[in-house]
């Protein structure tokens, strides 16, 4: 059985980290002033203001400040600023057992996947693909917020992700599975193969999203994750956007799912909010998960959380 973390309530704390590249420290005060405006607490890491080239300290600096949170009873929920690059960089200084022994609720997307992937295979905890501190901002759409708290501070048997209305996700090869949730961004993913972190699909479904990468370059990721096994072990495919993505030599994206991700075979729904995109649905990493491509749903059959 994987780990719930403890439930999310307004007036606990927050502690933010800087696990990737650096944000600027006047947008991190000001998402800090919302999310102190939501009713939470926040303490700082250490280096969450550092800039050491594109990225915010060394990467045992950003190991310091990522153990620091968990060895702390009063922090319930551990908030990167961003994503970036250098994320991975920090597994090698974590320490595992500390993890396992003082579970919380560690949320993000982008680079921030490989972190929240390693944590399900290495800890058996459930972590959330869902808001980075950049997202608490008063433009931030209630979808995400809705998402995000449905997740970490709602204890429920089961829970649909669904997109936003007008956004419907799209059922490509029918099929009906349960497994663990894993995934995030492919960029972070091919990263780590060949590393002692790479990404375990087996008996899993694989969600996949990316940003601003030209569609060749997606191909090209795509096709070292088949080579690597990771399609054939999955039991099921969910994609999600890739925003800014542009057309490389006349194939677009939706091309590239219809080409190489559809003859797969693999029960597949796609067009999935998360990640990137202005609208993020909040995945439990590691959680069982319900993918019904025949009446296209994907469901969550267990707590993420417990209380």
């Amino acid at each position: 059985m994987p780990i719930r973390p403890p439930i999310l309530q307004r007036g606990d704390t927050v502690g933010i980290v800087t696990l990737g590249s650096p944000l600027a420290a006047n947008i991190i005060d000001a998402r800090i002033d919302f999310l102190r405006a939501l009713g939470f607490n926040v303490v700082l890491g250490q280096y969450v203001y550092a800039q050491n080239g594109f990225l915010a300290g060394t990467d045992e600096q950003r190991a310091s400040d990522l153990m620091m949170m968990f060895q702390s009873e009063q922090v319930k929920m551990i908030l990167p600023t961003r994503g970036g690059t250098g994320v991975a960089g920090i597994l090698p200084y974590l320490d595992y057992g500390v993890i396992r022994n003082n579970p919380k609720i560690i949320t993000g997307y982008s680079d921030i996947t490989v972190l929240l992937n390693t944590l399900h295979q290495l800890v058996d905890l459930i972590t959330f693909h869902s808001l980075l501190l950049i997202d608490f901002k008063p433009d931030t759409p209630s979808y995400n917020f809705d998402q995000f708290f449905a997740a970490t501070s709602l204890y429920s048997l089961s829970r649909p992700i669904q997109n936003p209305p007008g956004m419907p996700l799209v059922s490509r090869i029918p099929g009906n599975v349960t497994g663990p949730l894993v995934g995030g961004n492919l960029t972070s993913f091919v990263d780590t193969l060949g590393t002692p972190f790479e990404i375990d699909t087996r008996g899993k479904i694989l969600v996949l999203e990316e940003t601003h990468e030209p569609t060749n370059t997606v191909y090209r990721y795509l096709n070292d994750l088949k080579l690597a096994g990771k399609f054939r072990d999955c039991i099921g495919i969910i994609t999600g956007e890739c925003t800014g993505c542009q057309a490389a030599y006349g194939k677009s994206y939706q091309d590239i799912i219809d080409e190489f991700i559809v003859p797969l075979g693999k029960p597949l729904i796609t067009n999935l909010a998360t990640g990137h995109g202005i609208y993020k649905a909040a995945l439990p990493i590691g959680a069982m998960v319900n993918l019904d491509s025949v009446n296209n749903t994907i469901t969550v059959v267990e707590p993420t959380v417990s209380v």
